[in-house]
């Protein structure tokens, strides 16, 4: 059965990678309609922040709350997520196209032509529907795995260096983007290192660094 949440809220948490602390007691709210900048250097723990509210990767310590459901909710949970994360996550040898049927099924979307027509609206790429993914440029990419985690609405959007490889209008059309997913009330949470990106959409900015929220 679906389930809905109108925040995330983070408490205590940590994560451990063998020696390394990638998080330390990180606590957080993040809230519906509001995009979260996550800035910080590379190796604070923002990718591993990521990873952990995607339901990706588990907590060595502390636990997520979606609203009022919990880990044991995770499939349902991970249904409302969409995760732009450093891999593009796609089917190289598939098209453009078929990567979105696929996902549109594993979504249980109704109207998956119409997702694809979203898409193309949205991003562009129209031309390149059914080339293979392996063909495409890295900016072609990017607007794929971003119309990939968009396709189901997710209640929660995850964004890492979302911007990588994105011409000027794929970074308009991001921006824009952002400001209609802000506005239909989607929890939005952002790591960039293109803070001119960032204070374009933002609504608040978290800094971490060496796994802490610095305050």
């Amino acid at each position: 059965m679906p389930i809905d949440f109108d925040r995330v809220e983070a408490i205590g948490l940590s994560k451990t990678y063998g020696a390394t602390r990638a998080l330390r007691g990180f606590d957080h709210v993040f809230h519906a309609g509001v995009i979260t900048h996550v800035e910080g250097p590379n190796g604070s723990g923002k990718s591993s922040l990521l990873s952990l509210l995607a339901l990706v990767a588990t907590p060595t310590r502390g636990t997520l709350r979606f609203g009022d459901h919990g880990p044991r909710a995770r499939d349902a949970i991970r249904a409302r997520v969409g995760f732009v994360s450093h891999a593009p996550m796609l089917y190289p040898d598939l098209t453009a196209r078929e990567n979105l049927r696929l996902f549109a099924a594993l979504y249980g979307i109704a109207d998956p032509e119409g997702a694809i027509a979203t898409f193309v609206e949205r991003l562009g790429g129209g031309a390149h529907l059914d080339r293979p993914a392996r063909t495409y440029s890295r900016g072609q990419l990017q607007r794929l795995a971003i119309g990939r985690a968009l396709l189901a609405s997710p209640r929660l959007l995850l964004l890492d260096e979302p911007t990588t490889g994105l011409d000027d209008e794929g970074v308009a059309r991001l921006r824009r983007i952002l400001e209609e997913e802000r506005a239909r009330g989607a929890i939005v949470v952002l790591v960039t290192h293109d803070r001119g990106f960032a204070e374009s959409v933002a609504q608040e900015t978290l800094c971490l660094r060496r796994g802490k929220l610095e305050r």
